[in-house]
């Protein structure tokens, strides 16, 4: 065991108890193992006399077990809005991701970290707010190889670590790719800093089924990411999708549904594969999308629930279908990933594992308040909301200025209660709570030296001190 940057890491010895709960040969009875004596096979025979006696008594119920290690397959998609048809949407923009989300645990009230890419991975891979973690000013955030991801944790205990993706941001020069052992692009990508011209779904699932069919990837524990582009503008029909319409919610809901195709065309190929019965699938996304709610389209730049809101659900052997209700956030799926695969999960996550309540060992309890995270760069001003109970709290800069909205009779957002007397308790309880929780997530400076948009160079370490 190790402790780096404040996170806890094990080594070998983790390695190979994580393999032998794949492999039979390193479980009793397996290769290697000698056959039992004559007086444990009459215990075996004596206990097999008591369990037929005792299946004439009343039957007990079984209490819930802890799921053995898995395999994980995170999907991320991205600029995925909450409102979809699982979750209420009327159009059938997803019947494939419909149907696999029914399989599993869906969390219609979960939160993505920040509401654009850059920021919104590094939390996911990491663990920890974008503005705790080591990384520069640019838009485009480079990340410190100071920071530590949770796949580092998983390579280091004998895990596969795989990811496909499908924009020129995710290349090697923003470290991202620190612990996975493989992590490809599609061919082909156009680099646009302004939007996405690459239609990619049925390249990323090909690089997918590609790298799932190399025995050296999967004869073994494994996790892959795949991050699927195509909902990001620019938003195309495409002739394996129904027309919705001609305008931009249409061209998105399109986008939609050709990706839903993709993705059922990996999952059909994975449904086919020995180690599918022991896989884990979680689905989201890295932020929603605006289209024309306070007069924004697209993404970043603020906090608003239609930003921040993304669909969360997860399917894996042993998961009853329900619906949790609970907010949550995906600021729990690197401690949430690190449990399915059966090792411990370190100290330093921000956000707990969801494992107990997928399988019912424990009843979804309050995690709120729930926090999105928005640091200043290049393009974006410095923003952070907090919700609580039927509040929301968005505060821009360092406090300069506050907004308060009641989620449960205005869930669009559209009026600003922090100056109405009537709330003026609920504001002050609300700020409280914000700086209370914040106090216990220290911030940490953009480096590199470029204007940031609201003030001040970025000036910060790459690293803790030395």
């Amino acid at each position: 065991m190790r402790l780096r940057h404040g996170v806890i890491t094990w080594q070998t010895a983790g390695a190979v108890a994580l393999a032998c709960s794949f492999f039979a040969g390193c479980r009793s009875g397996g290769k290697g193992t000698p056959p039992p004596s004559e007086d444990s096979a009459a215990a075996t025979s004596s206990a097999s006399a008591e369990e037929t006696s005792s299946a004439e008594a009343p039957s007990r119920e079984v209490p819930p077990a802890r799921p053995g290690p898995m395999n994980v397959l995170l999907l991320t998609v991205d600029s995925l809005r909450a409102d979809m048809p699982w979750q209420g949407y009327p159009r059938e923009i997803a019947p494939n991701l419909t149907k696999l989300a029914r399989e599993g645990a869906i969390y219609p009230r979960a939160y993505s970290v920040s509401s654009y890419t850059a920021k919104s991975v590094g939390a996911l891979l990491s663990g920890r707010y974008p503005s705790q973690l080591y990384r520069n000013w640019s838009f485009f955030a480079e990340y410190s190889l100071a920071n530590e991801f949770f796949p580092e944790l998983l390579k280091a205990n004998g895990v596969r670590t795989l990811a496909g993706h499908a924009h020129f941001y995710f290349d090697h020069g923003k470290n991202l790719n620190q612990g996975f052992d493989v992590w490809r692009l599609v061919p082909g990508i156009k680099v646009n800093n302004s939007t996405d011209e690459s239609v990619t779904g049925d390249k990323m699932t090909d690089l997918a089924i590609e790298m799932l069919g190399a025995p050296a990837n999967t004869g073994g524990p494994f996790f892959m990411w795949l991050h699927y582009m195509d909902p990001h503008d620019q938003y195309r029909t495409h002739a394996e999708s129904p027309k919705f319409g001609r305008d931009t919610r249409d061209h998105y809901d399109s986008e939609v549904f050709y990706t839903d195709l993709q993705i059922e065309r990996l999952l059909a190929y994975a449904r086919t594969q020995a180690w599918w019965s022991r896989t884990a699938v979680i689905v989201s996304a890295d932020h929603g999308e605006a289209f024309g709610e306070h007069k924004m389209y697209r993404h970043a730049f603020a906090l608003w629930e239609v930003l921040t809101r993304v669909p969360l659900f997860i399917r894996a052997p042993g998961i009853a279908p329900k619906t949790i209700e609970a907010r949550r956030s995906d600021i729990d799926l690197a401690p949430t990933i690190v449990d399915l695969m059966g090792l411990p999960v370190p100290s330093g996550f921000v956000g707990k594992s969801l494992v107990p309540e997928l399988f019912g060992l424990e009843p979804p309890g309050d995690r709120e308040p729930i926090l999105t995270d928005l640091p200043a760069d290049s393009n974006n001003p410095p923003t952070r909301a907090l919700v609580k109970g039927n509040f929301k709290l968005i505060v821009d800069g360092e406090g300069q200025r506050l907004s308060l909205y009641d989620l449960v009779r205005d869930p669009g957002e559209k009026k600003n209660l922090a100056r109405d007397k009537k709330h003026a308790a609920d504001l002050a309880a609300m700020k409280e709570l914000f700086e209370a929780s914040w106090a216990k997530l220290p911030r940490v400076a953009p480096y590199g030296g470029g204007k940031l948009v609201g003030g001040g160079t970025a000036n910060g370490p790459k690293g803790p001190p030395s």
